[in-house]
Order: C-alpha cells, then sequence, then structure tokens
C-alpha cells in the first residue's frame, strides 16, 4: 500500500480526530502575535481553525484529500471567513515554500509508512520568518494500548535528537523550549494513562 493509499484509508470510514486544537498549539500561540501559519500534517484541521478563529492566516497541508476537504468542511461550520485557511491536499516531503511564516507547526509527524521526516523539518525551519516561530510535537513513547508491532513502526525523538535533526544555523535560533512533557490521555477503550511528548520551540533571530 502507498504513503497516499494507506493515509486515505486511516481516514476514509469517519472522522479521526476530535476537532480540537492540540493544547500545547494553544499555550504557545496564545502568547503570540498573529500572522502567517503554516500547520503541516494538518489533519481534520483542528489546530488551522483555532488559529483562524485567532487571527492567524493558516495553510494547512495534509496528504490525505478526505482529512483536507473534512477540515475544510469545519470551517466552513464555524464561519471562518473565506481565505483565511488555505488548504492543501499535498505529500509533505514535495512541499517547498520561499514565504516566511510566523508560525510553523508539525504536531505527531510521525507515519508506520515511509516519511522522510528530518527532510520535511528541515524545510518547515526554512520556511520561518526572522523572528518567528517552529513548533514540533511528538510521541516521545508507544503508549500503553499499542501492540508491540505498532511501537515498530515508529521512530519517537527526544529533545535533543530532534533539535540534531533539524541542523539549525548556528547563531541564528534561539531554543525556547525542548523536554519531554506528560499528558492525560484516554484509550480506545476508556483506559486513562499519561503519555509522553517531546516538545520543540525555537525561535529564529531577527538579526
Amino acid at each position: 500500500m502507498g504513503v497516499v493509499e494507506f493515509w486515505e484509508d486511516r481516514y476514509g470510514a469517519s472522522q479521526v480526530w476530535s476537532g480540537r486544537a492540540n493544547q500545547v498549539l494553544v499555550d504557545v500561540a496564545t502568547d503570540l502575535t498573529p500572522g502567517r501559519a503554516l500547520d503541516l500534517g494538518c489533519g481534520e484541521g483542528g489546530d488551522a481553525l483555532w488559529l483562524a478563529r485567532h487571527g492567524w492566516t493558516v495553510t494547512a497541508i495534509a496528504i490525505s484529500a478526505t482529512a483536507v476537504e473534512r477540515g475544510r468542511a469545519a470551517a466552513v461550520a464555524a464561519g471562518v471567513p473565506d481565505g483565511r485557511v488555505e488548504w492543501l491536499a499535498r505529500d509533505l516531503a514535495d512541499f517547498r515554500s520561499d514565504a516566511g511564516f510566523d508560525l510553523v507547526s508539525a504536531f505527531f509527524l510521525q507515519s508506520p509508512v515511509h516519511l522522510d521526516r528530518a527532510q520535511i523539518l528541515r524545510e518547515a525551519a526554512a520556511a520561518v520568518a526572522p523572528g518567528g516561530h517552529l513548533l514540533l510535537v511528538s510521541h516521545a513513547a508507544s503508549p500503553p494500548w499499542a501492540t508491540q508491532l505498532h511501537a515498530h513502526h515508529h521512530d519517537f525523538p527526544t529533545p535533543d535528537g530532534e533539535l540534531a535533526s533539524l541542523s539549525l544555523a548556528e547563531g541564528e535560533w534561539d531554543v525556547l523550549v525542548a523536554e519531554v512533557r506528560g499528558r492525560q490521555a484516554t484509550g480506545p477503550d476508556g483506559q486513562p494513562a499519561e503519555l509522553d511528548d517531546t516538545i520543540v520551540l525555537v525561535r529564529r533571530r531577527s538579526s
């Protein structure tokens, strides 16, 4: 099964996510002046919609056309003004942008099928404008309900490993957050658990 087919199958049956924004995004973006945002791997658009409702102009990208169309429909239902979110169904490995974004975010950009994650994230860093922020959040370990096979399909980056893979130019960036943080979650059978996330937030210096 190809990459596009895998993700279309993943999103094909019914809505996958809650539609709510990731809490780390809310915590970070609330303190920022709204500008232009790039949401890589936007899924069904929960983060993009939150940003749009809080004054950001957003480019939201996911490989699944089904997921992107759900995000677009949710934007219409929420009354988000036309043009506030640009929805793109595109392979992240092929996406390039010369535009400077004030916030670039990628949440849980981990895949059981091939994904050149390091290259995608380096391109994400290149898209950050001077004074802008790059926010990366990833699974730091398998959830307790995951099968061993599922666990072997994922890499779980450490904060130091994430920073190293970005290859950020020395003297051009400030590291604001680089840590593993726990969060409460509920498993597919209703069981509570604390999950560990790797969180990296960096800011490109203005000069």
